[in-house]
C-alpha cells in the first residue's frame, strides 16, 4: 500500500510539472502570437490612417487653391459678382458639403449652398485661416452635420496682409461610407475621446471616459467589458454583437495632420488557438515522455521480480515478456502521433509568419503608389485651369498623363504582388534615360514648390540597363524625393544627377541637405529620419528600393559628401543594344 501510495504522488507531481510548463507554453505562444498581431496591426493602422489623411486633405488643397481665385478677391474687395455661383460649381464638382468666403472678421461673404452660420469669427480653425496659416476642424458646432470636417485657408492681398479666408466643409459620412464592414474594426476619436469616424456605425459618437477604463458602450443593454495587459498588450474583452470581436487587441496611432487618433481592434482568436496548439502539443510530448519513463520503470521492477521467480515461473515469465511488448508497441504508436501533432503545430506557426509578413508588406502599397498620385492630382488640376481657360487640346493632354499614371500605377501594385509572393522578375532591356526622365517629370512640382535646383544633362542617346522600366523609375522616384525632402532647412538646395559609364553604369544623386545619420542603417526596413507630418514617410522606401535594384543585379550605396550632403549611387547591369543583339 505504501508503494503504490508513493507512485501515485509521483504521478501526480509530474502532472502538476506538466500542467504548469504548458501553461508557460500557452502564455508564451499567446504573446508572441500577439506581438506578430501588433506588427500586423501597426501597418492596417498606419494604412487607415494614411487613407483618411489622403482623403481629408484633398479639400485642404481645394481651399487653398480657391484662395488664390479671382473671384475669391474681388468678393472680399467688394467688386464681385457671380462668386456664389463659382463656389457652387466648385462645390458640387469636388463633393464639398459646403464653400464659403470669409472677410477679416470671420463673417460669410458668400457660399456656395448657404448653410453655415453668418458669423464664424470665434471658431479656432478660423481664427487661424485669419492669422495667414491654414486652419482645420471637426465635429459639432456648426448648423450643417454633427459630422463635418473643416478646412480653412487664409486670402492675402498683393501686400501680403491677410484680407479673409476660404472655408471648405467635408461631410464625413461620405468618407466612411465605404469603409463599412472592412476588417479590422478601426476609428478615429478626437482629443475628447468622441468617435467621429469608424467602419463599424455602431461605434459613431461613442466617447472614452477619463478613467481610463476602456469605451464607453452607447446604450444601457450594451454589456460592460473589462481590459487585460498580457505581454504589455492592451486585450479589450467585449460582448457588443457580431460585427467586433469578442476579445480584441486594442492600438492607437496619432494623427496630428488632422488632430485626431487612429484605433484599431485585431480579433485575438487565432492568437488563442495557435497557443492552445503549442501548449497541447508540449503537454503531449512530455506525458508520452512520462509515460515512457513510467513504463521503462514498471518493466523493470517486472523484470526484478520475474527474476527472483525465474526458477519456477518460466512459463509465467514468457507470457509478461509477450505483454511487455505488445505494451512497447502501443507506446511507440502513441509517440507517433505526439511527433505527427508537433509537426503540425510548427507547419502552423510558419504559416502565421508567413501571413503575419505579407500583413506587414501591405503598408508600402501607401508608400509606393504616393508619387503617381501626387502627379494624377495635379494633372487634374490643371486640366481643370485649362477648360476653364478654354483650352481642351491642353486638358486632353492632361487626361492622357492622368491615363498612363494609372497605367502605371497599375503596374506598381503588380510588381509590388509579385515582390509580396517572392517570385523572380523578369528582368528586360530599358531606356535609362527614358526611367529617369519619367521619374523627374513625376517629381517636377514637388521639386519646384520646394524650390529645389535640379541639375540633369540627359545623355546623348539611349543608355540599355537590364531592370524593369516602372520599377527603376520607383527607385528615381525615391531618391529624388528624399533628398528634396532632407533640403527643406538648407539655405543652399542643389540636387545633381548624373549618370557615370565608365566600366558599369552609376547613377549618381548629390544633395546639399544635412546628409545621412545612420549610413549603415539607410537600407533597413522602418528607419526614417522624417519627422510626421505632410512630408513624413514610413521608413520603407530606401528598403523596397535596395530590394527592386538587387532584383535587378544592381547595387545601391548610400554615403555622406565630404563637403556636406548625401550620395546615393545606383549601379546596373549593362544590355545589349538592338545591333548586338541581332
Amino acid at each position: 500500500m505504501r508503494e503504490l501510495r508513493g507512485r501515485a504522488a509521483v504521478v501526480l507531481a509530474f502532472l502538476g510539472v506538466v500542467l504548469v510548463l504548458a501553461g508557460a507554453v500557452w502564455r508564451y505562444g499567446y504573446v508572441q502570437g500577439l506581438d506578430q498581431l501588433a506588427a500586423r496591426g501597426q501597418a492596417d493602422l498606419a494604412l487607415a490612417g494614411d487613407r483618411l489623411v489622403g482623403q481629408l486633405q484633398r479639400y485642404r488643397d481645394l481651399a487653398v487653391v480657391l484662395a488664390d481665385h479671382p473671384d475669391v478677391r474681388a468678393e472680399l474687395e467688394g467688386s464681385a459678382t457671380n462668386t456664389e455661383a463659382v463656389l457652387l460649381e466648385v462645390a458640387d464638382k469636388s463633393a464639398a458639403l459646403d464653400i464659403a468666403v470669409l472677410d477679416r472678421q470671420g463673417r460669410v461673404r458668400a457660399a456656395a449652398k448657404g448653410s453655415l452660420a453668418r458669423e464664424l469669427g470665434q471658431e479656432r480653425f478660423v481664427q487661424r485661416a485669419l492669422r495667414g496659416a491654414l486652419g482645420w476642424g471637426h465635429g459639432p458646432g456648426l448648423p450643417l452635420t454633427p459630422r463635418a470636417f473643416y478646412q480653412a485657408a487664409p486670402v492675402f492681398d498683393d501686400a501680403g496682409k491677410v484680407m479673409g479666408a476660404v472655408l471648405v466643409v467635408t461631410d464625413l459620412n461620405g468618407i466612411d461610407y465605404n469603409w463599412r464592414g472592412t476588417n479590422p474594426a478601426a476609428f478615429f476619436t478626437d482629443a475628447q475621446g468622441i468617435v467621429y469616424i469608424s467602419n463599424r456605425s455602431e461605434l459613431l459618437f461613442w466617447q472614452r471616459p477619463e478613467s481610463g477604463e476602456g469605451l464607453s458602450p452607447p446604450a444601457a443593454e450594451t454589456p460592460e467589458f473589462s481590459i487585460t495587459w498580457p505581454g504589455g498588450h492592451e486585450i479589450w474583452h467585449l460582448g457588443w454583437g457580431p460585427y467586433l470581436p469578442q476579445e480584441a487587441l486594442h492600438m492607437t496611432r496619432m494623427l496630428p495632420v488632422i488632430g485626431m487618433r487612429g484605433e484599431v481592434l485585431l480579433d485575438v482568436a487565432q492568437a488563442r488557438r495557435l497557443a492552445w496548439s503549442q501548449s497541447a502539443a508540449v503537454a503531449a510530448l512530455c506525458l508520452a515522455f512520462g509515460s515512457l519513463l513510467f513504463l521503462a520503470a514498471e518493466r523493470r521492477r517486472a523484470l526484478a521480480e520475474a527474476n527472483m521467480k525465474l526458477e519456477g515461473r518460466v512459463a509465467a515469465r514468457t507470457v509478461a515478456l509477450r505483454d511487455t511488448n505488445a505494451q512497447l508497441l502501443r507506446e511507440a504508436r502513441d509517440r507517433e502521433k505526439a511527433q505527427a501533432a508537433l509537426q503540425q503545430a510548427q507547419a502552423d506557426l510558419v504559416q502565421a509568419g508567413k501571413l503575419s509578413a505579407l500583413g506587414q508588406m501591405s503598408a508600402g502599397i501607401s508608400h509606393e503608389l504616393n508619387q503617381p498620385l501626387m502627379a494624377i492630382r495635379s494633372f487634374a488640376e490643371n486640366a481643370v485651369q485649362f477648360m476653364e481657360r478654354d483650352k481642351p487640346e491642353r486638358a486632353a493632354e492632361n487626361l492622357a498623363r492622368i491615363s498612363d499614371m494609372a497605367r502605371r500605377m497599375g503596374r506598381i501594385i503588380q510588381n509590388l504582388r509579385a515582390f509580396a509572393r517572392q517570385d523572380s522578375t523578369t528582368r528586360e532591356r530599358v531606356d535609362l534615360g527614358a526611367a529617369l526622365h519619367s521619374a523627374l517629370e513625376l517629381t517636377q512640382t514637388h521639386v519646384r514648390e520646394a524650390g529645389v535646383e535640379m541639375e540633369y544633362a540627359p545623355a546623348d542617346g539611349p543608355l540599355w540597363v537590364r531592370g524593369g522600366e516602372v520599377r527603376l523609375s520607383q527607385v528615381f522616384v525615391n531618391l529624388i524625393t528624399n533628398a528634396v525632402d532632407a533640403m527643406a532647412a538648407s539655405d543652399i538646395k542643389v540636387l545633381r544627377v548624373d549618370v557615370d559609364q565608365s566600366e558599369v553604369i552609376t547613377v549618381n544623386f548629390r544633395d546639399t541637405g544635412p546628409g545621412i545619420e545612420m549610413p549603415d542603417k539607410v537600407f533597413d526596413p522602418f528607419y526614417t529620419t522624417k519627422s510626421v507630418g505632410p512630408t513624413g514617410g514610413m521608413g520603407l522606401g530606401l528598403s523596397i528600393s535596395y530590394g527592386i535594384v538587387q532584383s535587378f543585379g544592381g547595387q545601391i550605396r548610400g554615403s555622406n559628401l565630404k563637403s556636406g550632403g548625401a550620395w546615393f549611387r545606383v549601379t546596373l547591369e549593362r544590355a545589349a543594344t538592338q545591333t548586338e543583339a541581332a
